[in-house]
């Protein structure tokens, strides 16, 4: 019964991280048509150089984003063949490997964070104003 239990928590654990990944490729689109807008005030200095960086930084993230969606996939897989398998060998190997994904998620999603947090702060600062119309 407890084992079940555990087996079921990761489940939920695997799902709200695509789900949560999932949501974050949503926002990387709308992300990246942002810094490939024209919103930005072009007298700004060095904003191509800067709007350039953050577009390399996106594509890494997204890359790393793709592979733990499959990471994460093939850890799903792992999970159903558990059962199949005697129940120590198996339990601990794979809590180990969902630990260590969950680190790996942990990890990507702080740096995601920290990533957009800096385009916002620098997108916000050189956005172009418009007079209202009156």
């Amino acid at each position: 019964m407890v084992r079940e239990k555990q087996i079921e928590v990761m489940h939920d654990n695997l799902q709200n991280w695509k789900s949560y990944l999932q949501f974050i490729g949503d926002e990387m689109i709308f992300i990246q048509r942002l810094l490939n807008s024209y919103v930005f005030e072009p007298r700004t200095p060095h904003l191509f150089e800067r709007l350039e960086v953050f577009k390399q930084h996106f594509d890494a993230s997204k890359r790393n984003r793709t592979a733990l969606l499959q990471s994460i996939k093939t850890h799903e897989n792992g999970l159903a063949g558990i059962f199949e398998c005697v129940q120590d060998d198996c339990d601990n190997h794979y809590y180990e490997k969902h630990q260590g994904l969950k680190n790996n998620i942990t990890d990507y999603i702080q740096t995601y964070i920290g990533l957009k947090k800096d385009v916002y702060n620098y997108a916000g600062s050189v956005l172009k104003m418009k007079k209202p119309l009156y």
